[in-house]
């Protein structure tokens, strides 16, 4: 992580810390639905004060959230192997605001099947996620590629951070291995290799909610309802158009650390 809060002075580093935190809390809840602005969400969790006439839901799920941000952190700072146990407490800290139901664990595999329709060449189209008995063996697949994709990482190698980040995102996504909380956790996981190597995590922003949502549909209307035993990521072709939503993405939060790299540059004059 030197690239990323190396070389600057302890407040800044904790500036930018809190600035990246705070704008992916935003983004990633309000893709969900969260109906915080950016300005509330910092405020929430910089003051830990609620914003008045907000759902109590939406408080608890930027927190929950922010709490899980720093558990990649640490992660990644501590250089910690990353296992299923680990996973299931990011899952208890983004479904925070749910009502504990035995159907849905929070911090478990999904005990029902889960599906959602996106939009396919301006058509609806109904997608099917792997089946609650196949997630076992998909997950311990998946854990396999986060673990191949992040061996090997180094500082500022953006072409190799980047690819694990599109592999382990649009992979987590076709599973969904939990009952809520897919889309939070997949933009989480999928940052960990990416903070690992000291680069700025990528964050989707709310704005193209439609578009990412829509790459990600033609992805899996191309691979297909995955099942156990099946590759994780059948055609990395197919991702070009994901990886390049990404990266334009990814500019927004190397804006942010240039920024706070230039008042420390004025500092130091």
């Amino acid at each position: 992580m030197q690239y990323l809060f190396g070389n600057i002075d302890n407040d800044l580093a904790r500036a930018l810390m809190t600035q990246l935190r705070d704008f992916w809390t935003y983004n990633s809840t309000a893709i969900e639905g969260n109906s915080l602005a950016l300005g509330e969400t910092a405020f929430v969790l910089q003051e830990g004060l609620a914003v008045g006439g907000k759902p109590l839901k939406d408080h608890l799920a930027v927190v929950g959230h922010a709490k899980a941000i720093d558990l990649i952190y640490d992660l990644a700072q501590n250089n910690t192997l990353f296992t299923e146990k680990e996973l299931f407490r990011l899952c208890r800290m983004v479904q925070a605001e749910q009502v504990s139901d035995v159907h849905g664990p929070a911090g478990g595999w999904k005990k029902e099947p889960n599906s959602t329709v996106g939009m396919v060449d301006g058509k609806p189209v109904a997608f099917e996620f792997a089946t609650p008995a196949d997630v076992p063996s998909l997950m311990t697949s998946w854990f396999d590629l986060y673990h191949e994709l992040d061996r090997g990482l180094v500082p500022e190698d953006n072409g190799r951070a980047m690819l694990s980040h599109v592999a382990l995102h649009a992979s987590f996504v076709r599973i969904h291995p939990f009952s809520d909380g897919n889309g939070r956790l997949a933009r989480l996981v999928a940052n960990l290799p990416v903070i690992r190597s000291g680069l700025p995590p990528v964050i989707i922003p709310r704005q193209q909610r439609k578009e990412y949502m829509d790459i990600l549909a033609a992805y899996h209307f191309h691979t297909g309802r995955i099942k156990a035993g099946d590759e994780l990521v059948p055609d990395l072709d197919a991702l070009k158009p994901f990886a390049g939503f990404c990266e334009q993405a990814w500019e927004k939060s190397f804006r942010m650390v240039e920024n706070i790299r230039e008042k420390q540059r004025e500092r130091d004059e």
